[in-house]
């Protein structure tokens, strides 16, 4: 197998979603799809390829309806005029999709089926909603039969399918409290802030011109749900969201977001004949499944699997980029595989930065290569859990070029 590596990254933003209110997300005028065709050519262009020489283009998404419906990937290629020659595969594994699409491209590379791959994520969750919203909506004509169907029984799809209810049975299980949930919670906002304030997200996030609800335009550069004045103690103040006497709250998870991210991955003889100098080198993957209604255990076995196939234990791998679709999500990843929390998600994580579906995956990935490359470490494990009970983890080494 060839080494793959980590050629540029390039992200949006990410506004924060409000389905019921959109005037106040800041890309409420803007589709999924027009936040990805705006980073795709600026991406090309500061990595040095030629789109020509692109072999294909792989786009996540996990709610692919309506004005996200990606058309097999080809839309984003057409939006951003990109050449005509480029195929497309359109990847939905939830909140793992654009993970999956970088762990495809890795696989087509690694077996010399392609020198070049291009991919993206994208998700707009006030324009797109998640649930009811979508049906009130109609965008999605809904499965109902799922809940009563007597062969789905056994899985209680009343839970499966409402994250918050799975992240629910997690924290009964695991026994973490509402205060450590909220103590994680005020963490990752203020390691957000301060990257921020330090420049590190600037390496990453593309300035988008934005079209307010009232007809102005606001240069959309920073995560919109970042808090400086998350505190404990107006996280203690917060309800349960998901059930009346439950401990999940709107402090202690993501939020709903909007944006697009987009990764190039290439061979490393392709990237050395360019005079490329890599981000990083991609050196394992791994994908689980768990009970649907504790999806959140999902990037336990996941990391595991990518761990044993590169023969590495969790105490060799020196930063974690864990995704915060709810705090307990990285609790149980940090117990579980005897983790130094202090290597985790040095720089804020999903609760602060946020969590746009089908985008998340390369963000988790390519954020974790610019922290190996800016603090020194070697192996970097970036992992997600994922909805319908998965889990996808992906290992990268910081590449030491030659040339």
């Amino acid at each position: 197998m060839r080494d793959v590596v980590i050629a540029g990254y390039l992200r949006t933003a990410l506004s924060r979603s409000r389905p019921t209110e959109p005037a106040r997300d800041w890309f409420c005028k803007m589709r999924a799809d027009e936040l990805l065709a705006k980073l795709l050519p600026e991406l090309i262009r500061r990595t040095g390829v030629k789109a020509e020489e692109i072999d294909d283009f792989l786009v996540g998404c996990a709610v692919a309806v309506g004005e996200q419906w990606g058309y097999g990937g080809r839309i984003p290629i057409f939006m951003a005029n990109l050449p005509k020659t480029i195929p497309a595969k359109f990847v939905d594994q939830q909140c793992g999709s654009s993970m999956a699409g970088v762990q495809i491209g890795f696989m087509e590379i690694a077996m010399n089926f392609a020198d070049t791959v291009l991919v993206g994520g994208m998700e707009h969750m006030t324009r797109v909603p998640m649930g009811m919203t979508q049906v009130e909506r109609g965008l999605i004509v809904p499965h109902m039969g799922l809940f009563l169907d007597p062969a789905l029984s056994h899985w209680d799809m009343m839970t499966s399918m409402n994250m918050g209810l799975t992240a629910e049975k997690l924290v009964a299980q695991t026994k973490f409290s509402r205060e450590e949930m909220d103590q994680w919670g005020v963490r990752s906002h203020a390691l957000a802030v301060k990257a921020r304030k330090e420049g590190f997200f600037d390496g990453e996030i593309l300035p988008i011109d934005a079209e307010q609800a009232d007809g102005s335009v606001l240069k959309v550069a920073t995560d919109q749900a970042v808090r400086d004045d998350a505190t404990i103690e107006s996280m203690r103040a917060l309800k349960p969201a998901f059930k009346k006497d439950g401990v999940v709250t709107p402090g202690n998870s993501s939020p709903l977001n909007a944006g697009a991210t987009a990764m190039i991955l290439m061979s490393k003889e392709a990237a050395k004949k360019k005079g490329i100098r890599p981000l990083a080198t991609l050196r394992s993957i791994g994908f689980a499944g768990v009970d649907p209604t504790i999806m959140g255990a999902g990037p336990v076995p996941a990391s595991r699997k990518a761990l044993e196939k590169a023969d590495l234990k969790a105490a060799d791998i020196d930063f974690w980029e864990i995704n915060e679709a709810f705090c307990v999500v990285a609790l149980n990843c940090i117990k579980e595989l005897g983790i130094d929390p202090e290597k985790v998600n040095v720089m804020g994580g999903g609760t602060a930065i946020g969590h746009a579906l089908g985008a998340t995956g390369i963000r988790l990935v390519g954020t974790l290569a610019r922290i190996l490359s800016l603090k020194g470490g070697r192996y970097g494990c970036a992992n997600a859990c994922v909805g319908g009970g998965q889990g996808v983890a992906t290992i990268i080494e910081k590449e030491t070029y030659d040339w």
